[in-house]
């Protein structure tokens, strides 16, 4: 034992008398070095006393759509990571067609007795579902967040990536090189992110290239589907109208639009440029390589994480929409208009 006090205390630069004290959960020793005693035993392979080791705080849901765009598992990673650090244990519910629902979820959870739930692209993003479904969980009370989707008058901390200015940089960064019959696909406009995808859109089209509305609804296609295969059928009727170039509203739907432009006998970028978003991973090794607008995922999940944990201990986060801006990521799939 004497050895392992006398590493611990060289690792955490601090008396053997100190290790004792924290490694007995006695008092008199300050938050700094107590956390320093137990990041030593962490980094020399000692496990902690048991009564050393972090209580869970308790259970965190965490409602994610389906896990097929990658943009989702990355989420659900770092808000677990975040979640996990302060001691809260994550209930992953995911969604997929046909399978368990938010609602079913909710309840779900409720009766797990959880102190918290994260929403990432859920129904508060549909425009057309019922918002009472958050309200009745804020007045029991529970500390929920939602991420990608603002309801006006919902009293709950909302975090989102600016899709405006996304579309806004994609349309600017396309004309720049020349496109002047720049497209836009995107899933359904019911979706409130669609809404403001398309909003920035067409402010960038009217202010770059003077396009009148009418022009700009015929390069307006969209799709039941987020996916590839939506983003292939969205392209393939733009194409048969002259454009260019696509804005999409996922790099999974990107990957669609590449392959229709290909299936229609046209290089990309030669002949058609296509502009993704989310950044998602494995973007940067696709052929060719997606230009796209990176989501800021890491700072968003962590500042949903956070907010909850505010709500939960007491400390509300600001009742209002925390907006991240977009990042222009410039690959091989743009290029020059012909």
């Amino acid at each position: 034992m004497r050895a392992r006090l006398a590493d611990i205390a060289r690792q955490a630069e601090v008396s053997e008398a100190t290790v004792s004290r924290v490694l007995n959960d006695r008092p008199g020793v300050s938050t700094e070095t107590r956390q320093a005693v137990l990041t030593a035993l962490d980094v020399l392979g000692y496990e902690r006393p048991t009564k050393l080791r972090k209580r869970s705080a308790g259970l965190v849901g965490l409602v994610v759509p389906e896990l097929d765009n990658p943009i989702f598992p990355a989420f659900a990673q770092i808000i677990e990571s975040a979640l996990a650090q302060q001691g809260y244990t994550p209930v992953l519910c995911t969604q997929t067609a046909g399978g368990v629902t938010e609602d079913e979820y909710i309840e779900m959870l409720l009766d797990r007795q959880v102190a918290g739930i994260v929403f990432v692209s859920g129904l508060h993003a549909d425009t057309t579902s019922d918002p009472d479904r958050y309200r009745k969980l804020l007045t029991r009370p529970l500390p929920i967040v939602l991420v990608n989707g603002f309801v006006e008058g919902l009293e709950a901390p909302f975090v989102s990536v600016d899709e405006r200015a996304a579309a806004d940089a994609a349309v600017s960064h396309l004309a720049a090189l020349g496109h002047k019959r720049i497209g836009l696909i995107s899933g359904p406009d019911r979706f409130q992110p669609v809404q403001r995808k398309i909003i920035g859109y067409r402010d960038a089209m009217r202010r770059l290239l003077q396009l009148s509305d009418r022009d700009m609804d015929s390069m307006i296609s969209l799709s039941p589907l987020f996916g590839v295969e939506g983003g292939y059928a969205a392209t393939t009727r733009l194409l048969d109208r002259g454009v260019t170039a696509v804005v999409c509203g996922s790099d999974l739907m990107a990957l669609g639009a590449i392959g229709a432009a290909r299936q229609k006998g046209l290089g990309v970028p030669d002949d058609f440029s296509v502009v993704g978003f989310d950044d998602s991973p494995l973007m940067a090794f696709t052929d060719p390589p997606l230009t796209t607008l990176r989501q800021p995922i890491r700072a968003m999940a962590v500042a949903a994480a956070r907010a909850l944990i505010d709500e939960i201990l007491g400390h509300p986060a600001p009742h209002s929409e925390y907006v991240f801006r977009p990042e222009l990521v410039v690959r091989g799939s743009t290029a020059q208009a012909h």
